[in-house]
């Protein structure tokens, strides 16, 4: 008995610390960072603060490849849910925000490619 629950915390550690190299950054963190996005995102006019802050917030969550290539991946995910989504507000908006990013806002970026 004492073994197989040696075992079992050995594989808890090693799936743990497996885990915390990956992406920390989730698409619903993106998704709700981003919600106050969408009209502007779809109709243009004045970027919303609370878009800039969220915008904000991810570019400060995304300091490692993988959480950039996971943010991209997830932006991707969320613009198809934007119905209307203009992409060149899209493109432009980190601009807007006062953020700079180190890979363009498309659908057509190879997240993979992302450092």
């Amino acid at each position: 008995m004492a073994l197989a629950l040696r075992f079992f915390t050995c594989i808890v550690l090693t799936v743990c610390i497996v885990a915390s190299v990956d992406a920390e950054i989730s698409c619903g963190t993106v998704a709700s960072s981003l919600a106050p996005c969408a009209n502007y995102l779809s109709n243009g006019g004045e970027v919303p603060p609370p878009c800039c802050a969220g915008v904000t917030k991810l570019n400060g969550m995304a300091q490692t490849t993988p959480d950039r290539q996971q943010a991209c991946k997830c932006l991707q995910s969320a613009a198809k849910s934007v119905a209307g989504l203009n992409p060149s507000l899209a493109a432009g908006l980190p601009g807007k925000c006062g953020v700079t990013i180190p890979y363009p806002i498309s659908m057509s970026t190879n997240c993979d490619t992302v450092k």
